[in-house]
């Protein structure tokens, strides 16, 4: 019998039996670098001549391996492949696609460290970030297991005399799933797996900083017996297949994570109908956030502090719920701000292999624009603490607080996406809810709060679509804080709820005469 859901626990390092494990495993993981990687088509593995490299971002001379790229012809190979796979994955059980699931968990469950390590190198994840990145991998395929049975039998409708009437779910066909660097392995899983277990077959499209860890997935997928063509594994420039992918007649629905400006060009693409097409394409989007943090007059400022900085520097700052906006009311302003400092001060900035609190940015790219963004926070507020860049061996990014910023300046306004917070001052909590609200995004926030009524009025008009008291704004838990935000944030269809996989499913009745 299959348990109840509950989320996986965090590995405790400071344990030294956990201490010593991971490292075991980090010199594992790094003994094997170097390696070709394959797409996968109908389980066929294909190594290609044209090649990229994945790059260590705390070391970035350090080849971690080589990815085949596919091209648009691989593409069509792998649309034949998952239209071929469909037509016998559907009729598996609801019950049995979600049983494999929890066995493709287990396996994971397995091989933790050494999934959570490849992610320390490949992604400079802190330990605990990279761990933490592994269990919601976990929890996302255990959760969706179980709402898949939930949702085997359909829902129950009204029959009238002389008539038996039937609502239940379909698979749709064959979707694409394009990935994004931040969480390799959790939202890689997550929005692979979700559209695979409601009967749906796909074309994994990994991030190109990190198809190392999806293809751990994708080895794991085959020692779990999932069938050939169910999941197709294709890397490559976004710019000769993603596209493709978006405009191909049989795509029935795209799964995205990433920035702005990619999300709404898929979202367009999507919505013309090509010659031949025959149905509207779905679209899940979650495409960042400019997330604020509200501290009010009677707030414990030693909280505020701490859940401004845990949220705004977790993983360098690189998370779509990441604290970029600090809202503070005028009577606790300097106090909150000096915490805020102070805490900052204490974190340790370095190559995550040797269990540092903050890492490397992701790449040279990302590492620039942050830059530049430090450099209008000068013009426009006080550099605070940090600042500083150094890119001689990886993209390091100190933390960096500005103060004296209106919720107006660049800033504020724009995501960076990288380890910078500004601080606001508001005379009320109307004004800095009214703040809170000004940006194009709404995806997460927090209210730091003793005053019972400002949180009633947050939890009605503060905008985003994951809101919390009293604590940070990241770390959302599959089926405890399902996520996803509004506006320019995505489309809202929200991750780890009981409702996700409906995204993945027709609706049918079927009504019978007697």
């Amino acid at each position: 019998m299959v348990q109840p859901y509950k989320n996986e626990p965090a590995t405790d390092f400071t344990v030294k039996e956990n201490k010593e494990a991971f490292e075991d495993a980090l010199k594992r993981v790094k003994e094997g670098f170097g390696y070709d990687v394959p797409l996968i088509i109908n389980g066929e593995e294909i190594m290609t001549d044209d090649k990229y490299t994945s790059y260590n971002p705390a070391l970035k001379d350090e080849a971690l391996g080589h990815i085949s790229k596919a091209t648009t012809d691989h593409i069509e190979q792998a649309m034949s492949a998952g239209k071929e796979a469909f037509k016998a994955w559907r009729d598996w059980t609801a019950e049995d696609r979600a049983n494999l699931m929890i066995r493709v968990a287990a396996l994971i469950r397995r091989k933790k460290h050494d999934i959570s390590a490849l992610m320390v190198y490949e992604a400079g994840k802190p330990w605990n970030e990279a761990d933490g990145d592994t269990n919601e991998a976990i929890d996302f395929i255990e959760y969706y297991a179980r709402s898949m049975k939930d949702l085997a039998d359909g829902k129950p409708v009204d029959d009238r005399e002389g008539e038996h009437n039937r609502y239940f779910y379909q698979p749709m066909g064959v979707g694409v799933t394009i990935t994004p660097w931040n969480f390799p392995f959790a939202i890689m899983a997550g929005t692979t797996l979700a559209p695979v277990v409601a009967g749906n077959t796909v074309l994994l499209k990994p991030a190109e900083d990190t198809p190392l860890v999806a293809y751990e997935l994708m080895k794991i997928l085959k020692e779990a017996g999932l069938p050939d063509g169910v999941v197709n594994f294709v890397p490559g420039d976004p710019k000769e297949i993603g596209d493709y992918m978006v405009d191909h007649i049989d795509t029935q629905f795209i799964t995205f994570t990433g920035s702005r400006p990619v999300g709404v060009g898929i979202y367009e693409r999507a919505a013309k109908v090509h010659e031949g097409q025959t149905h509207l394409k779905r679209v899940i989007a979650e495409m960042g956030g400019k997330d604020g943090i509200i501290v009010d007059a009677d707030a414990d400022t030693d909280l505020a502090a701490e859940a401004i900085v845990s949220s705004a520097f977790g993983f360098s700052g690189q998370k779509c719920s990441a604290c970029s906006r600090a809202i503070v009311h005028k009577d606790v302003y300097d106090e909150v701000l000096k915490k805020s400092v102070e805490l900052t001060k204490e974190i340790k900035l370095g190559n995550t292999i040797d269990n540092t609190e903050m890492g490397p940015v992701i790449n040279q790219k990302q590492f620039d624009k942050i830059k530049g963004y430090i450099e209008e926070g000068k013009k426009d507020g006080t550099l605070e603490v940090g600042g500083g860049a150094d890119d001689s061996k990886g993209y390091f990014i100190e933390p960096t607080i500005f103060s004296g910023l209106k919720s107006t300046d660049t800033i504020m306004q724009e995501e960076i996406f990288g380890p910078v917070v500004g601080f606001t001052k508001g005379d009320n909590f109307d004004e800095m809810l009214e703040m809170a609200n000004d940006t194009d995004y709404g995806l997460t926030g927090a209210v730091i709060t003793n005053t019972r009524e400002h949180w009633h009025k947050a939890v009605k008009y503060f905008d985003v679509g994951n809101l919390y008291l009293n604590r940070g704004c990241t770390a959302a838990v599959v089926g405890y804080h399902p996520f996803g935000g509004f506006k320019m944030s995505g489309t809202d269809q929200k991750t780890g709820s009981p409702d996700y996989l409906l995204n993945f499913l027709n609706q049918k009745v079927a009504s019978e005469q007697f």
